[in-house]
């Protein structure tokens, strides 16, 4: 059987610079499904996120991401790349790059802000809990804002050729 190549592939991460991408949108019945490439590093340029605090700000950006007023009930996923380099973020909706800065912003600025226990960092709520680097997180959500969404620009929102 011959495989097609998924729309993730095709990127030129040669050339991807942190951003935030339309990965691809997907529509299920009559609903609009958007996945967004929130790119933190440049791949394969660039050392990749670390496990304890990619974990740490998994965890974070979903909880504020489910409780933001606006978005809670768009939600569907906010979860680490396997890469490395960024996350994924899926809202319900035909949104574009620019429709979601502010909650991008938002969503970081909470992790760079974030002091006390991580959100479901115990044995009871998460299979490897001790794997969290709040430190950390909130450096690279730090990182992410200055280099990146503050002043983000057109060129940061559309895939390199």
């Amino acid at each position: 059987m011959a495989l097609k190549k998924i729309a993730s592939f095709t990127v030129n991460h040669l050339v991807l610079e942190p951003g935030i991408y339309v990965s691809r949108k997907d529509t299920f019945k009559d609903v609009v499904i958007t996945t967004f490439d929130l790119r933190m590093t440049a791949p394969n340029r660039e050392p990749v996120i670390n496990t304890a605090e990619i974990h740490a700000i998994e965890h974070l950006g979903a909880t504020y991401l489910r409780n933001d007023p606006q978005y809670a009930d768009r939600t569907v996923y906010f979860g680490p790349m396997g890469c490395r380099t960024g996350f994924y973020l899926v809202l319900e909706g035909d949104l574009s790059s620019k429709d979601v800065v502010g909650l991008v912003q938002r969503t970081f600025e909470f992790i760079r802000d974030y002091e006390g226990d991580i959100p479901g960092a115990s044995p009871r709520d998460c299979g490897n809990y001790l794997d969290m680097n709040l430190d950390m997180a909130r450096w690279q959500a730090k990182r992410y804002l200055e280099r990146t969404l503050y002043g983000i620009d057109e060129a940061h929102m559309v895939y390199p050729e």
